[in-house]
């Protein structure tokens, strides 16, 4: 009996641990890989707004407006007033890295034109995402250690929401990347050497909503395995 507490407890370490290890690499892969490719000037000089107009008008989306709001890598899309929102970083700037992450964000913007199933899937997932990541894991936590069945599967099952959120946002993330490569290429707004750099952007963009998908499953199963040796 304690044989099998002492490899659960290893197990729970490892699904703290180890998504810990990988989120922090993402996070200093990202910013490595686009401060590299920010310090790479274009040679048309296209810059992030001009490339994420290119992207939009290369699928014939029209009436989708891009601004510039302040931070760095804060840049997204809004489906709500349909507007693209690139960073000072990426705004203006004929960088790479810039084009890149514009081009991926308007990506976002095709997929809402038409209406591309799993963007929708994820806007109607996001009350369910905010709750199980806000309050699912300690409403789980607490009725783990309070003993309270009901109260613990309560929240696994709020934190099981917000993995799903995260397990659909993956393929909504690649597929805009994936639109974002084809349009710079179809529209040679980049060289094939300069598309290399920008590909190499949007891999490691993605490697993080990978790592995210991990580590929140990592969480969940923690969860599932406390709840189970608890009772």
């Amino acid at each position: 009996m304690y044989r099998g507490f002492y490899y659960g407890d290893i197990i729970s370490v490892l699904l703290v641990v180890i998504p810990l290890i990988l989120s922090l690499w993402a996070s200093f892969n990202i910013k490595r890989t686009f401060a590299k490719y920010a310090k790479v000037k274009t040679a048309r000089h296209i810059t992030g707004d001009m490339a994420a107009r290119a992207v939009l008008n290369n699928s014939g989306v029209t009436g989708v407006g891009i601004d510039q709001i302040p931070g760095n890598l804060s840049d997204n899309f809004n489906p709500r007033d349909n507007t693209i929102h690139l960073s000072q970083s990426v705004y203006g700037v004929d960088s790479i890295a810039s084009v890149g992450v514009a081009a991926h964000e308007a990506g976002h913007a095709v997929q809402h034109a038409e209406e591309y199933a799993p963007m929708k899937w994820r806007s109607t997932l996001v009350p369910v995402a905010n709750i199980g990541s806000s309050v699912g894991f300690y409403i789980a936590i607490l009725g783990i250690f309070m003993s309270f069945r009901t109260l613990a599967y309560i929240g696994i099952a709020l934190f099981a929401g917000f993995v799903l959120f995260e397990l659909v946002t993956l393929p909504v993330e690649l597929n805009a990347s994936r639109r974002a490569v084809v349009a710079l290429r179809q529209t040679n707004a980049l060289s094939d050497e300069e598309m290399k750099g920008a590909e190499k952007v949007l891999r490691a963009a993605a490697l993080t909503y990978l790592v995210a998908l991990a580590s929140a499953i990592a969480n969940l199963l923690r969860l599932v395995l406390m709840s189970k040796r608890r009772n």
